[in-house]
């Protein structure tokens, strides 16, 4: 199977599919009104006046609208489905906890309450320092509730880096945790949290800490989360209508390859565009067990663990753990335990299994599997096909999801019940989104041509920075057409699919050639034998750069001079001899973060022999010996 194989989708998910009926060309001839389908998803507490009012920026969409983030995911669903579990959560340790909607409205309503006690009022930002666990979706959800913008930093990050995004935000509001379990290890989590607090430089109103590891100990302005909802045991909040534009939550990029960024999603044309594409790309229905396994500290976990799927009224599923912590089937099991419908996952993840072997998916009961999705970095054909084969038996459609923190939701990808597939390809741009490679003139490409990939309309999951046309390459100057520049590099084929093919700034210039890292990636993982390669630009003394290739050999696979030459020969017949590693480091695991990301600054940090940073947001750090011990690898040389 390669890239240009397509695959058309099973005829039995065809059948029960949420999307039968494509529609493009509603999209094509009534844009942007045929967006009325995704707000129709919504319940408003007022109808808006246009879907989108604006040909050029500021885009408004909805405006008018007014709703409310928390009643879309909990009120208007307990007529029909109060006692319906709206979150199935499994600790690392092995404990469980569910929530039914009603449950959860409760504990959402209790959390209000007591928030607004302690001050928290419409528009004061609320910054969220938790691990994948419930408390956090309720926070979440109890802060759109109060109309007051949550702000999550992922539990894996540091005490500085939570400083600097807490004062970025100028949130006075902290709720964090006294720890974690990460590989069976505690973390304790509340020690950085009173950390960055003495590193802010405005004084917090509050900090609530939830009990994990049963070693809450508060300081002055602390408060207990047990605590407070008991004091606040059966009140409700009125949910505060918010107009479609308002601020529904910041998030920040990851800053793991440079200075984070701040991202400002609305709420009206954010979750109508999530609860869309939830149920029409991951093909969500409310009587699914609905599986992520992102961070909810990312924006995939804002959009497509806590937003989209409570929007449609589903049971997500929450895991704290990694995919293999105990053993290397953890994720199995637990589909099989919990009956998964749908799996989103990342390509990382996926060419984790590849290495680990077939066997371990083989060991389950997986067939409550309807749909695979995957989100992230390009999945390469390879991996796609064992996804599609050992974990959906080739009866599951494979989504694989373009998008961004940037873009709030999916904008590239087939749908699943319509558009063939083919491996290693996104798909089409969805209805009503016009993406396309283009060169720096703007431009369209030729089909095969590589180019930028650009949005040229605006969207609904569109932040407010985007829609004010004020920051990161959305031109809107006289006589210019309007445009995103996603920063991605990508080629599309004859029929609209979209490879994308990495990062533009992801790139290594050797012998004058300027060449992705991802493609040099991509040509190294096709190499049997390969389960994961990450490729990094290494300072060199007599040129200006050299190529460096860490290689993770799959299981039972030798690391040796044969693999060595295979990978050499499989880049320079994909690219060229220019883009020929120098050196290939064979190591047994790649440095990655929670969210699955490989760390490349702290590969490239290894190989030009340089001080490694801040290693807090790393998953494994143990991996950091095996670098340095690996590091002579197999030269060219």
């Amino acid at each position: 199977m390669n890239a240009d194989d397509a695959i058309e989708p099973p005829p039995a998910f065809c059948k029960q599919s949420t999307l039968t009926t494509d529609p493009r060309e509603r999209f094509s001839d009534e844009w942007p009104e045929a967006w009325d389908a995704a707000a129709d998803l919504l319940d408003w507490f007022e109808s808006y006046d246009a879907v989108l009012d604006g040909e050029t920026p500021p885009f408004n969409w909805f405006d008018g609208g007014q709703l409310n983030a928390s009643h879309e995911c909990l009120d208007r669903h307990l007529g029909e489905r109060k006692n319906r579990l709206a979150i199935r959560w499994e600790g690392q340790l092995g404990e469980t906890r569910t929530y039914t909607y009603l449950d959860l409205h409760r504990e959402v309503n209790e959390f209000a309450a007591a928030l607004r006690e302690q001050g928290v009022g419409a528009d004061d930002v609320v910054t969220l320092y938790l691990p994948v666990v419930p408390e956090l979706v309720v926070g979440m959800l109890a802060c759109a509730r109060l109309g007051a913008p949550h702000n999550v930093v992922s539990a894996g990050f540091s005490a500085d880096a939570l400083a600097t995004r807490m004062e970025r935000a100028d949130s006075r509001f902290l709720v964090t945790c006294d720890g974690y379990y990460r590989r069976g290890d505690a973390v304790n989590q509340k020690r950085r949290a009173d950390n960055a607090r003495l590193a802010i430089d405005h004084d917090l109103e509050a900090t609530v800490v939830v009990e994990r590891l049963g070693d809450t100990r508060l300081g002055t302005d602390q408060y207990d989360y047990g605590q407070l909802l008991a004091a606040n045991a059966g009140r409700e909040v009125e949910p505060v209508a918010r107009d479609s534009m308002e601020t529904l939550f910041l998030i920040y990029t990851s800053g793991t390859t440079g200075e984070p960024k701040s991202v400002t999603h609305t709420t009206g044309g954010y979750l109508a565009h999530v609860a869309w594409t939830a149920r029409n790309v991951l093909d969500i229905k409310s009587t699914d067990t609905y599986w992520c396994s992102a961070d909810i500290g990312w924006i995939t976990g804002h959009s497509y663990i806590v937003y989209g799927p409570l929007a449609l009224g589903t049971t997500t599923m929450l895991y704290e753990g990694t995919a293999d912590h105990l053993r290397k089937d953890r994720l199995f099991s637990i589909i099989e335990r919990n009956a998964v419908d749908v799996l989103y996952t990342a390509p990382t993840t996926i060419r984790s299994f590849m290495k680990w072997g077939e066997e371990y998916p083989a060991r389950h009961d997986l067939s409550s599997l309807r749909l695979l999705g995957t989100v992230g970095k390009p999945i390469d054909p390879r991996a796609w096909k064992w996804y599609y084969t050992h974990v959906g038996g080739e009866s599951c459609p494979v989504v694989d999801t373009w998008w961004q923190t940037e873009t709030g939701a999916i904008l590239v990808s087939t749908l699943p019940g319509i558009d063939a597939m083919k491996p290693g390809s996104a798909g089409p741009p969805l209805p009503g989104i016009d993406a396309a490679v283009v060169g720096p003139d703007g431009d369209e490409r030729p089909a095969g041509e590589k180019g930028m990939l650009a949005v040229r309309t605006p969207w609904p999951g569109m932040p407010r920075e985007l829609a004010a046309a004020t920051d990161w390459g959305a031109s809107a100057a006289a006589g210019e057409e309007w445009r995103y520049i996603a920063g991605d590099e990508a080629v599309a084929d004859d029929d609209g699919y979209v490879r994308v093919l990495g990062r533009m700034d992801d790139a290594i210039t050797v012998a004058n050639q300027r060449i992705g890292i991802a493609e040099i990636e991509r040509a190294i993982v096709t190499v049997e034998g390969v389960a994961e390669a990450a490729v990094v630009g290494v300072d060199h003394s007599t040129r200006e750069t050299a190529v460096y290739a860490y290689v993770n050999p799959a299981t039972e696979q030798a690391a040796d001079d044969a693999l060595h030459e295979a990978i050499i020969a499989a880049v320079e017949e994909a690219i060229g001899p220019a883009a020929s590693p120098e050196r290939v480091v064979f190591t047994p695991e790649l440095p990655k973060t929670r969210s699955g990301k490989i760390m490349r600054r702290l590969l490239e940090s290894v190989a030009n022999d340089e001080d490694y940073g801040d290693l807090s947001a790393l998953r494994n750090p143990e991996v950091v010996g095996e670098l340095d011990s690996n590091e002579d690898g197999i030269s060219d040389e």
